[in-house]
């Protein structure tokens, strides 16, 4: 398993230097530059920029020392940021991200699985009719338009919680984009959960157990969860990604100082080495989310061996 897990990270090198390339590649062929603004500057401040950054220099020399920095681990400063540097700005919002993000998987994961299992032993009862509903809303309408209508009805309304901002991690204002998060991601894994453990109930293995006279609650905890479980496993690492991708929606929505509204920044001001920074992050979790899944996988199925 060491040896597996070694060669899957080594294998990530290539897999960073091409994304990191591409997007590297892409970023300087759009048109503009990250000093190009409504106030125009001199001629020899906007040299000295230049200069600063290493932007008087060829693509390839640039390429080179972006390169340099990143395998020393640093980023780069931000072009747009005054005295703040990628890592200062990633260290500041990743954590505010981290915390929506990686507490709402956790509750997707626990309820997804809860209603997906109770809809597929109550097949064409309320419940399963509540998660196919849950899963088709949460597919059909788009987080933009589920953000401000939890604003309406809990902040607004109800006048239980604020309508956006931050405060250190003060619960109050990360249950609405948690909510949020845990809606869309039960819809997918709800669904999922419950396709996957009807099919496992009607496996032969199933109907041995059956047949043999276990109670229902053995046959399903200790026989039928495990092979069940797979393919919401497998969408660990999508909702990772999804994860930091809504967070450009969330974010935005309840005014939250993490990578979403990083992303959003950077992207419009040209910060070049704020979006690769961010991009590096994003690859190097969805690789290592990759991996554990991986890992689980053989854990759950005993004829995956690495």
């Amino acid at each position: 398993m060491g040896s597996y897990c070694l060669r899957r990270i080594l294998a990530t090198l290539p897999t960073l230097l091409v994304v990191v390339t591409v997007c590297y590649l892409m970023l300087h062929a759009t048109p503009g530059g990250p000093f190009d603004d409504e106030r125009k500057v001199s001629a020899v401040v906007l040299a000295n920029l230049q200069a600063k950054y290493h932007l008087d220099q060829p693509m390839w020399k640039q390429y080179l020392y972006y390169l340099n920095n990143l395998l020393h681990g640093d980023l780069g400063a931000s072009f747009r940021y005054a005295d703040w540097s990628v890592n200062e700005l990633v260290a500041k919002a990743l954590p505010v991200s981290a915390a929506i993000g990686g507490g709402a998987i956790a509750l997707s994961l626990l309820i997804g699985v809860l209603l997906g299992s109770v809809a597929a032993l109550r097949q064409n009862s309320a419940v399963d009719y509540l998660v196919m509903l849950m899963g088709n809303l949460g597919h059909a309408v788009p987080s933009f338009v589920i953000g401000p209508v939890l604003i309406l009805v809990f902040a607004v309304w109800l006048r239980l919680l604020p309508a956006g901002g931050w405060d250190d991690f003060a619960p109050r204002y990360i249950v609405l984009p948690m909510a949020l998060l845990v809606f869309i991601n039960v819809a997918t894994i709800g669904r999922v959960m419950r396709g996957s453990l009807i099919e496992v109930l009607h496996s032969n293995f199933i109907r041995t157990a059956r047949a043999k006279g276990l109670p229902t609650r053995i046959i399903v905890l200790r026989h039928a969860m495990k092979p069940a479980l797979l393919p919401v496993v497998s969408l660990i690492g999508p909702l990772a990604i999804s994860s930091i991708t809504s967070a450009v929606v969330t974010e935005t929505v309840f005014s939250l100082p993490g990578l979403g509204k990083l992303i959003v920044n950077g992207a419009a001001n040209r910060d070049y080495t704020l979006v690769l920074g961010l991009v590096v992050l994003v690859t190097v979790i969805a690789v290592g989310f990759n991996l554990l899944v991986d890992l689980a996988y053989a854990a759950l199925d005993p004829k995956i061996r690495y």
